[in-house]
């Protein structure tokens, strides 16, 4: 919340009626959820990105009811190093969406520009 603040108080212009978009990949998605939760409901969220999110290996915090719609999980279908069945025991009870990308595992390999194209597109809309 100190970096969104100093971000901020730096580039006040920037953040005239603009949201913010935050994203993490793996632990950073766990962070990016806590994250979240801390903002919600302050009106500065516009987009949410969790890709790969750790939830078999930390307590990821749920995305609130009202910003689903702004959010994209991308989570790789053959992924070892966190389970899709991790993700989806987490995303379920929200019933979250989650974009699972057939063959990949925890890295993309092979599949970044996939996931930037997804990214990027998300982003944009």
């Amino acid at each position: 919340m100190a970096v969104i603040a100093q971000s901020q108080a730096m580039f006040p212009a920037a953040h005239e009626g603009q949201g913010l978009a935050l994203a993490g990949f793996s632990f950073g998605a766990f962070v990016t959820s806590h994250a979240v939760a801390q903002l919600a409901g302050a009106g500065h969220l516009k987009k949410i990105v969790l890709v790969g999110t750790a939830a078999s290996r930390f307590d990821v915090a749920p995305v609130p009811q009202d910003l689903h719609d702004k959010t994209l999980v991308v989570h790789g279908e053959v992924d070892d190093t966190v389970p899709l069945s991790s993700v989806m025991d987490w995303a379920r009870p929200q019933s979250l969406p989650v974009t699972v990308i057939p063959g990949v595992e925890h890295f993309f390999h092979g599949q970044l520009p996939l996931l930037r194209t997804l990214v990027g597109r998300h982003l944009r809309a």
